[in-house]
């Protein structure tokens, strides 16, 4: 058996093989589609991606933890920001909680402690940057 860095899955080789197999599967729809549909279906598919292998990569490495071996109940809560460069100065953000947040309404969520905190740096990273629509 051959052993990796968990930290392959998320590279740009692997990212573009996951939108890759996506493309391939849905090509019956994107042939049908425009090519500005066909991008904005891309940057769901990548996102997508994006998310399935921080799952998955969030999975292998805690594999062998007392706590994960317990399942969702007992296991650990994780929130895993993935920061991707997206042009000169543009950067992608892409988190995944696990267990999934709970909406609580009026802009709240509840979850772990390591979710909370990552909702917090997220937070104060978008005002740092001046909030949406910068």
């Amino acid at each position: 058996m051959s052993s990796y860095d968990a930290d392959d899955l998320l590279t740009d080789a692997t990212l573009n093989a996951a939108v890759a197999a996506l493309a391939s599967r849905n090509a019956h729809h994107l042939q049908d589609m425009t090519p500005a549909e066909q991008a904005e279906a891309a940057g769901h598919w990548r996102a997508l991606a994006m998310d399935v292998l921080v799952a998955v990569r969030s999975t292998v490495t805690d594999r062998d933890s007392p706590a994960a071996a317990a399942g969702p109940e007992g296991g650990p809560g994780r929130a895993v920001i993935v920061l991707e460069d997206a042009g000169e100065e543009e950067i992608n953000v892409h988190v995944a909680f696990y267990p999934e947040l709970q909406d609580m309404g009026g802009d709240q969520v509840a979850g772990t402690p390591a979710q909370i905190t990552a909702v917090s740096m997220l937070d104060t990273l978008g005002e740092e940057a001046g909030g949406p629509g910068e």
